[in-house]
């Protein structure tokens, strides 16, 4: 489980935790094609987050899998 705001990051669909944060309360990010407004919101494996511009929309697909840490 990850949450929206961090997978905004993660995906590089925002630069920033901010600008995740702005792209949220804007109405801009959409979760299985449904307007998200939960910074929150518990994504998991196989949902679809969409991020609209204008008439553009980026979608990316959460995939979780086992972090590889080093130590």
């Amino acid at each position: 489980m990850i949450r929206l705001g961090q997978f905004l990051k993660f995906a590089n669909l925002a630069e920033t935790g901010g600008r995740a944060r702005e792209l949220i309360a804007e109405g801009l990010v959409y979760v299985n094609g449904e307007q998200e407004t939960r910074r929150g919101r518990q994504l998991h494996p196989g949902d679809d987050v969409a991020v609209r511009s204008g008439d553009q929309e980026v979608h990316q697909t959460v995939e979780l899998g086992e972090i590889d840490v080093p130590w």
